[in-house]
């Protein structure tokens, strides 16, 4: 049995040196942009989590994707994590038009 992770909201699994979704056992490499698995939204045109838009001020962000906790990481590489990070999340997508 290989390693397992997740990847936007689906289980994968490391099998035979490549990342698989373990549920259609498909190359995450082939399918990177398949839809998150809580949201069911798929990744903007400019590659943005769907989950969260475009937020001002971040390098990187994440939902979790309700299998991990999210987080951000902002221009300076300040990194905050779980509910702090949620809490930030959602009071820039309310004032800034995310979604």
């Amino acid at each position: 049995m290989g390693a397992a992770s997740y990847y936007r909201g689906h289980k994968i699994e490391y099998i035979n040196n490549e990342w698989v979704y373990s549920d259609t056992k498909k190359l995450v490499s082939e399918n990177k942009n398949r839809a998150c698995g809580k949201c069911g939204k798929s990744e903007t045109k400019e590659g943005h989590d769907a989950c969260l838009g475009i937020l001002p001020g971040f390098m990187n962000a994440c939902c979790g994707h309700g299998v991990d906790e999210p987080y951000i990481q902002f221009l300076d590489e300040t990194c905050i994590r779980g509910n702090d990070a949620k809490i930030i999340i959602d009071i820039l997508k309310k004032y800034s038009g995310g979604k």
